[in-house]
């Protein structure tokens, strides 16, 4: 991704997982139906952790199966945030700003 951005234009991280039909998607909001988008990498990477920590601490109280506490499929997408909250990912999928 670019450096330069436009002044209109921010850059961000969302959290990604990849669907057998739509391949990569965004996956993280807010509870109200608009994606997250991150500042940093780091916040973004740290949202995967804290999640697999729940899922790990799900799965020592008998809530979860192994396999799906120990899996994670999430990872960090830099992506190009519009005005309007719309963004667009490197490979030039748009999404956004709410939840399809």
């Amino acid at each position: 991704m670019s450096q330069d951005v436009s002044p209109n234009l921010r850059n961000g991280f969302c959290i990604y997982i990849d669907t057998f039909f739509q391949g990569p998607v965004p996956v993280v909001s807010d509870g109200e139906g608009k994606y997250i988008i991150f500042e940093t990498e780091l916040e973004a990477q740290r949202e995967i952790v804290d999640n697999a920590m729940i899922r790990l601490k799900e799965f020592m109280e008998g809530e979860r199966d192994f396999d799906d506490a120990i899996t994670v499929e999430e990872y960090v997408v830099p992506v190009t945030v519009r005005p309007d909250g719309k963004f667009t990912d490197e490979d030039g999928n748009c999404f956004g700003p709410y939840v399809e």
